[in-house]
């Protein structure tokens, strides 16, 4: 009996876990990633203005779709990225990335 009640509570520990991770969710506090850091917040920031403006009212469920696919492209790419670089983001990377947020800002914001 023990060990049932164990193993349940490390399930809910590993689930509530899983429930704080993708958009929205980034780890924001990267011990030696600044860059990465950066870029996650802004990838939460619009994460968020999307879900707010879907509950306003403002978007449609299609709009916030597509905002969100192209939210997730950038984090892929981002993943990519750290993936070549030893989990961190060049300048450049940096760069590339700001851009697209830059114009995923752009999208979100002219709907």
């Amino acid at each position: 009996m023990k060990k049932v009640i164990i193993s349940a509570f490390a399930a809910i520990i590993t689930l509530g876990s899983f429930a704080q991770t993708g958009p929205g969710h980034q780890r924001t506090h990267i011990m030696r990633h600044p860059r990465v850091n950066e870029v996650n917040k802004r990838e939460d920031n619009q994460e968020k203005r999307i879900t707010a403006d879907k509950k306003d009212g403002d978007i449609t469920k299609a709009q916030a779709h597509s905002d969100r696919t192209d939210l997730r492209n950038i984090n892929r790419e981002k993943r990519a990225m750290r993936k070549q670089d030893g989990s961190h983001l060049t300048k450049t990377d940096k760069k590339d990335l700001n851009q697209q947020l830059n114009a995923n800002s752009q999208t979100i914001k002219h709907q």
